[in-house]
C-alpha cells in the first residue's frame, strides 16, 4: 500500500510539473476615482487592454511612457483630455516586456501592463464590462402630503420620504383673480434617509404668504444633482 501511494504521489507531481502554466488573458480595466481598477496587469503575447472611462472624473488619458510605449496614446495631440462617460480605448502589445502607462494631465493615474513571451488568445474577454461609477438614478419623494390645505399666514406641517439624502425645493404660485398663477416664493429643506417633516407656506426669507389659492411645486435633488419628477399640492391661505 505504501508503495502504491509513493508511485501516486510521484505521478501527480510529474504531472503538476509538467502541467501549463496558467495563461493570462485579455483585460478591462476601469478609470475611476483618479485611478484604474487595476495598476498591474498581466496578459500574453498578441492580447489587449481595453480601459473604459466610467467616471466621475473623465479628463484622463492613457499614455505609454518611454522606453516602449510611446506609441500608445488614448489622445493623441490633445495635452488636455477630456473624455464622455463610456468611452473605451483598447491597446494591444505584440511584444514581450513591460509597459508603463500614465495619465497627461494626472501622472498618478497609471499603471503597468506585462506581456509574457507565450502567444495568447486576443479573442476571449473574461472581464466584465466596467459599470459607470456616475449616480443617474433621482431620488424617490414619496409619502407627501400636508397636514392642513387650508390655513394661515404661518403656513403647516410638510412631510414626506426619501430613499437619500437630498434638497428638497418648493416653488409656491399663487393664482390670481383669472386663474393665472404667478410665482410667489421658494423654500429649500435639507432631506434626510425616512420620513421628515418640515414646516413650509409660512413666511420665510423668499416667501411672503398673501391670502389667496396657492400651488407648491415639490421637488427633491440629490448629491449627483439628480432631480425627482414634480410633485404637486394645492393649498389656501386664509386671512386669519
Amino acid at each position: 500500500m505504501r508503495r502504491l501511494l509513493g508511485i501516486a504521489a510521484v505521478g501527480l507531481l510529474a504531472a503538476l510539473l509538467l502541467a501549463p502554466a496558467a495563461s493570462a488573458s485579455n483585460r478591462r480595466v476601469a478609470i475611476s476615482n483618479y485611478s484604474w481598477t487595476d495598476t498591474d496587469i498581466h496578459i500574453d503575447l498578441g492580447e489587449h487592454v481595453t480601459w473604459y472611462w466610467v467616471g466621475p472624473d473623465l479628463m484622463h488619458s492613457v499614455t505609454g511612457q518611454e522606453p516602449n510605449a510611446t506609441s500608445i496614446d488614448s489622445d493623441p495631440s490633445i495635452n488636455q483630455p477630456q473624455h464622455d462617460l463610456g468611452d473605451t480605448f483598447q491597446a494591444s502589445f505584440d511584444q514581450p516586456g513591460t509597459y508603463v502607462l500614465s495619465c497627461k494631465l494626472h501622472t498618478t493615474v497609471r499603471g503597468t501592463v506585462t506581456v509574457s513571451a507565450t502567444p495568447g488568445d486576443p479573442v476571449a474577454e473574461p472581464d466584465p464590462v466596467p459599470q459607470s461609477a456616475v449616480d443617474n438614478t433621482p431620488p424617490r419623494l414619496r409619502n407627501l402630503s400636508m397636514r392642513q390645505r387650508t390655513f394661515g399666514r404661518k403656513g403647516t406641517a410638510l412631510t414626506f420620504s426619501l430613499g437619500e439624502k437630498a434638497r428638497v425645493g418648493v416653488d409656491f404660485y399663487r393664482y390670481d383673480a383669472k386663474g393665472h398663477r404667478h410665482f410667489a416664493g421658494y423654500r429649500i429643506y435639507s432631506g434626510f434617509i425616512g420620513l421628515n417633516g418640515v414646516r413650509t407656506a409660512g413666511r420665510s426669507k423668499h416667501f411672503r404668504p398673501r391670502p389667496g389659492s396657492y400651488l407648491a411645486v415639490i421637488e427633491a435633488t440629490d448629491n449627483a444633482n439628480n432631480t425627482s419628477k414634480p410633485r404637486r399640492l394645492r393649498f389656501e391661505i386664509r386671512k386669519r
